[in-house]
């Protein structure tokens, strides 16, 4: 990891939520099987470790709960909760905004280490969002406003198998299938009322059944996350490793090979790109972000269909704009449009109106931030 100094001042999927068909179950807000369970009270202050990140390089609430990942909880007041690998820990800002982290979990490996390569923390924001305010005033305007923002640096398994629950899905039904695959993994034990679990490995994830999962209220879901375990499981060296080694290819050898995988499309493998091995100038284009481009970037293509040959030109407006961080930039351009930001944007940012959804015509296409819902 490249030493940074992140305490530098500077000047991190939404379609509209569908109802689920009422012949399909919910997914069980229980794990599938029995374990011993631990409550973990609230952390004493003196357990409190300081990270050395301040809010500008890291905001908690514009990061976890922006969609990247559906294994974070919010368990207090300021404070997220989830698991780095086998290590579960809180994180929380303190009233100068300071991030610093608790360990609820025994390990005899370097916890802030790995927290960081979590976090991006290689990725300095001051340094990252100064090229983009450059180049953009409203994102310097923006930026402002929602300092902090980061895109996380997950396992690419754990990313992988999130995003094949997020098809045409909304957040309530996404957090709970995503509960119940990890539960299959080692239980760690209970922050603020939220089980935790390590996420399996890929032979854990293989002892379970197509039909369990649609017994579970998986629907369609079900045979992409067990059509793809099947095809990692065949990759000569394993599947978890074959994923590894995208990180060192380049981003249209990393699309071309995620979209073998059954179920998973350009755009939920360019969020898997960015999310999680290291593309960083990923695009995931959906009906909002295509807003966003033809609002800013391409003003021409207003009132057009949105296809996936225009998907492809999407991004690489982006990135001729934003340069080698530009799925950075998309991400917090996307963030200034949910809801929940708005409230902290002066009026003349909120520009973007939609009248007419746009469509995407794309076959066998898992949804990227259709999972976080407006």
């Amino acid at each position: 990891m490249n030493s940074l100094n992140l305490r530098r001042p500077i000047p991190f999927p939404l379609m509209k939520r569908k109802r689920s068909p009422k012949s399909v179950a919910p997914p069980p807000s229980t794990p599938p099987q029995t374990q011993t369970r631990r409550s973990i009270t609230t952390a004493k202050a003196s357990l409190w470790v300081p990270l050395n990140v301040t809010r500008q390089e890291l905001s908690l609430p514009l990061t976890f709960p922006t969609g990247q990942t559906f294994r974070w909880k919010n368990t207090a007041p300021s404070q997220y909760t989830g698991v780095v690998g086998s290590h579960l820990l809180s994180l929380k800002h303190l009233q100068n905004g300071d991030v610093c982290y608790c360990l609820h979990s025994d390990t005899d490996s370097d916890v802030t280490t790995s927290l960081l390569d979590f976090l991006n923390a290689s990725v300095c924001l001051a340094d990252t969002w100064k090229v983009f305010s450059d180049s953009d005033a409203r994102f310097a305007e923006l930026a402002r406003h929602l300092c902090g923002a980061r895109v996380l640096r997950q396992d690419p398994l754990e990313c992988l198998i999130q995003f094949l629950c997020s098809s045409n899905n909304n957040i309530s039904r996404i957090t709970k299938m995503v509960d119940y695959v990890s539960s299959l993994g080692t239980y760690l034990g209970t922050v603020g009322g939220f089980q935790f679990h390590v996420f399996p490995t890929l032979e854990q994830l293989s002892l379970i059944s197509e039909q369990q999962l649609r017994n579970a209220g998986f629907g369609y879901r079900a045979k992409y996350i067990i059509g793809t375990l099947k095809v990692l499981q065949s990759k000569p060296g394993g599947g978890e490793e074959w994923l590894l080694s995208l990180r060192k290819m380049e981003l249209q050898d990393v699309i071309c090979a995620l979209s073998t995988l059954p179920g998973v499309g350009p755009k939920v493998a360019a969020c898997i790109a960015l999310f999680s091995l290291d593309q960083h100038h990923a695009i995931p284009v959906d009906t909002h972000v295509w807003r966003i481009a033809t609002k800013y970037l391409l003003p021409e293509l207003a009132g057009s269909q949105l296809t996936p040959k225009l998907c492809n030109r999407v991004a690489e407006a982006f990135v001729t704009r934003y340069g080698k961080y530009a799925g950075w930039a998309q991400t917090l351009l996307f963030i200034a449009e949910l809801p929940s930001q708005k409230a902290l944007l002066p009026s003349h940012l909120l520009t973007i109106k939609q009248h007419k959804p746009a469509k995407i015509e794309d076959s066998e296409e898992v949804g990227y931030k259709s999972t976080r819902h407006r």
